[in-house]
């Protein structure tokens, strides 16, 4: 008897550790898939510091706050998470860790892209172990080395470098207009502008309570109050 395709896929779907014939690992298809279906979070180098901008669904009743999606680690360092927030969280306390331990040890902050490769590393792992599934989650990494540097990881624990980026359910549409608009060493007021443009782009619908707002530059981190962001969206839309 001929075996249909789902029945076929079935024993690799279940699996972390096994490929597929088509060279392919279900789970962390199914994780990266969770991601795209989450609202979406950008970032955008400027001049001197970059920009991340989060929409989130929040409920009636629910406190904004609770429910964070950009993320202070250091002084220099903030990321954006776009999935399972309870896998973003386990990754930042990994990350906070990390950084603070960089410090004891060497007396000097650690650097973002030593920080992004221990986090990818850590996610990547747990593509290879039976038992466990991989991180439901994409990360945005902002920090200030001197110059400002922005990078990706997704579950497969891939490592990526970009001067703007977005990942979510409208990253596509978000992408297109940071694609045709971005310019290098553009400044702060038009990154945080097009930042802005660009997450209306992806979600249609933006409040105060609904968008978070941060800037890294200076070797500091200043994340937007709601007030401040509610005069932001204003401002820019």
């Amino acid at each position: 008897m001929e075996i249909s395709p789902p029945m076929k896929q079935m024993g690799y779907d279940r699996a972390i550790v096994v490929f597929s014939p088509e060279g392919r690992i279900y789970q962390v298809e199914y994780a990266q898939k969770n991601v795209e279906k989450v609202s979406t979070v950008l970032g955008i180098v400027f001049a001197n510091g970059i920009v991340l901008a989060a929409g989130k669904q929040i409920q009636r009743l629910l406190v904004p706050e609770s429910a964070e999606k950009i993320s202070v680690i250091d002084r220099h360092i903030a990321i954006g998470s776009c999935g399972i927030l309870a896998d973003a969280r386990n990754l930042i306390d990994f990350a906070r860790i990390k950084s603070q331990v960089n410090k004891l040890t060497f007396n000097e902050p650690i650097e973002t892209y030593a920080l992004s490769k221990d986090i990818a590393d850590r996610i990547q792992r747990f593509t290879q172990m039976g038992g466990i599934r991989p991180y439901g989650v994409g990360l945005l990494i902002a920090g200030m080395d001197g110059d400002p540097r922005l990078f990706e990881t997704d579950p497969s624990g891939s490592l990526r470098e970009w001067k703007a980026h977005a990942i979510g359910r409208g990253a596509k549409e978000s992408r297109e207009l940071i694609i045709e608009e971005y310019k290098d060493g553009m400044t702060r007021d038009k990154a945080l502008d097009l930042a802005i443009r660009a997450l209306k782009t992806g979600e249609k619908k933006l409040t105060s309570r609904t968008v978070e707002l941060a800037i890294v530059m200076d070797k500091e981190v200043k994340k937007y109050t709601r007030p401040e962001v509610k005069e932001m969206i204003k401002k820019y839309m």
